[in-house]
């Protein structure tokens, strides 16, 4: 064999080493599996405007070779096009597969609330749902622009959010989402329900603020258009709701302090200088003091109808109330029921 022949079958299996190899190491970078998680799936949460590194920081855990996953995200443009949100990572997965679902496959997440007293607490919990900070949701509850067309101020905003389960994308904004619920709050109050507020004289804003004293004064949901009832027929009749729950709220309003546990009301609480208080105001607070659920919504719209002025809660029947229609039935069973708190010892 000449040294021509030689050279030439030597060039030849040097090209095609290169050549496999170049084969193998883009089989590698784009199609051999690169996860190491045990489970079937993981989930990661990219936050708006991360860059490669950082990505990569994160899904290092998650990663055999973080140096194929950078190679491959370069090559189809992924590296500088990061879009933020929750993704699912399938066990196995090559870099081009992880590449495809980080760039298109984000998925929504189950948002769930119910019974907050405040905005700042309804902040709280879907910051711990979705990427906005509890910061950026107070902002945007409050935020004038949003709320100068709607029927809602300072004392009423919390209205606007009914307690559900929503599907959102994770890296909603807090805009986004304060936009939303303002379209699901236009679609609970059909025209139905709207009707319904206008028979009772009352505004869909004032039903849900009656709602959530109807919800604070009983955890009986059976009871709830009972309860309503005895409210709206005190309101008809011109006379004051004087609901405990209202005070509590201002007492904890005034002290700035909504984690305190009040149970009992005392005579000198009554007193106490705010609109919330129901002893001293007339009419429905200005805004609703808890989150109520959709039934107690519904429970005021659609009451039971009776001529029941005054209940107290029913020692007998733990959880319930006992009814009265006068004032003197009415403080017969307030005395069987400060008896019984006063035996348990509950003074505060």
């Amino acid at each position: 064999m000449n040294n021509r022949r030689r050279i030439l079958i030597l060039s030849t299996l040097l090209g095609a080493a290169i050549g496999l190899f170049f084969v193998f190491k883009f089989y590698q970078v784009f199609f051999q599996s690169n996860t190491r998680f045990e489970e079937q799936t993981q989930a990661v949460y990219i936050k708006k405007n991360t860059d490669l590194q950082s990505l990569i920081r994160q899904l290092n855990p998650y990663l055999i070779s973080t140096e194929n996953f950078v190679l491959a995200a370069q090559k189809k443009g992924y590296a500088t096009r990061i879009k933020s949100g929750k993704y699912e990572l399938k066990k196995g997965s090559s870099n081009n597969d992880l590449i495809n679902t980080l760039r298109s496959q984000s998925k929504t997440v189950k948002v769930r609330f119910n019974n907050q007293e405040r905005l700042e607490d309804l902040a709280g919990r879907l910051a711990q749902q979705l990427a906005p900070d509890s910061l950026d949701f107070v902002m945007a509850f409050k935020d004038h622009d949003f709320l100068h067309d709607k029927p809602f101020d300072t004392y009423n905003a919390l209205a606007m959010y009914l307690p559900n389960t929503y599907d959102f994308f994770w890296d909603t904004t807090a805009a986004e989402f304060c936009a939303r619920m303002w379209n699901e709050y236009q679609r609970f109050w059909n025209d139905e329900r709207r009707a319904k507020a206008d028979k009772i004289g009352l505004t869909p804003e004032q039903v849900i603020a009656l709602a959530a004293v109807v919800q604070k004064e009983t955890i009986k949901k059976d009871e709830r258009k009972r309860v309503a009832g005895v409210y709206l027929n005190r309101i008809n009749r011109g006379m004051k709701l004087q609901a405990d729950p209202t005070v509590i709220y201002a007492l904890k309003l005034k002290e700035n302090n909504f984690d305190t546990l009040i149970k009992r009301v005392l005579y000198k609480d009554l007193n106490i200088q705010s609109p919330y208080n129901t002893y001293r105001y007339a009419g429905v607070p200005p805004g609703p003091i808890t989150m109520p659920d959709l039934d107690a919504i519904d429970a005021v719209l659609d009451p039971e109808q009776h001529s029941f002025l005054y209940f107290v809660a029913d020692p007998s029947k733990p959880g319930y109330h006992a009814f009265a229609k006068t004032l003197g039935a009415h403080n017969r069973n307030k005395r069987s029921y400060v008896k019984w708190i006063n035996s348990q010892k509950i003074y505060r």
